[in-house]
């Protein structure tokens, strides 16, 4: 069987879907949610409710401008927990 123009075509496209999608894979770079004092109220809320955006609800108590205000290049504030992952823990 011989391989044609259009099978190195199909494995050279292969091959670039497979070099992107290694090249954007790796280590996160956002920090997760600490497991301490300050943030217990958002594990016990996940761990109760099971829901996410019922979590982020209570983020922008303490999270706001008038007491930690986000980077300035920060995405929009309302999806927290896309982004910053909570820790595992035993339930």
């Amino acid at each position: 069987m011989k391989i044609g123009p259009k099978d190195w075509l199909f494995v050279a496209l292969i091959g670039a879907v497979l070099a992107v999608v290694l090249s954007i894979s790796g280590e996160e770079k956002t920090k997760k949610v600490p497991f301490d004092e300050s943030h217990q109220p958002a594990y016990e809320t996940l761990r109760k409710t099971g829901s996410k955006i019922e979590t982020e609800k209570g983020c922008e108590d303490c999270h706001n401008q008038a007491t930690r205000p986000l980077p300035a290049a920060h995405p929009p504030k309302n999806r927290c927990l896309f982004c910053h992952k909570m820790k595992r823990v035993a339930p």
